[in-house]
């Protein structure tokens, strides 16, 4: 059963920058296409970037020129770089990998990221 545990999240002013981590328990991580999602207190789960096997990305269009995701298949690891944070980028951050032998893909615990002053 493969792990994923993210870090890197904390409390940032407005215009700050976190750089958060996923990484995985199982070499076969990097084989797959790896997700970050964000849920703001009462609402709900979005998907914030994506990158592909290859390293392809994408990303939610209010991230879009803010944010980066990079993975480093070396250390089992997908990074997603935020710059110029906001207060509505506050949220618990996750990763997730999806698997054709897991559909509802795997998840870590979650990441705490707070924008304030």
């Amino acid at each position: 059963q493969m792990q994923l545990v993210e870090s890197g999240g904390g409390l940032v002013q407005p215009g700050g920058s976190l750089r958060l981590s996923c990484v995985a328990s199982d070499t076969i991580f990097n084989t797959l296409n790896v997700f970050w999602y964000r849920q703001a207190q009462g609402r709900q789960r979005e998907e914030v970037a994506s990158i592909t096997s290859l390293g392809y990305s994408n990303y939610a269009e209010d991230v879009k020129g803010r944010f980066t995701i990079s993975r480093d298949n070396a250390k089992n690891t997908v990074y997603l770089q935020m710059n110029s944070l906001k207060p509505e980028d506050t949220a618990v951050y996750l990763c997730n990998t999806k698997a054709p032998w897991k559909p509802n893909g795997y998840w870590g615990q979650g990441t705490q990221v707070t924008v304030s002053f």
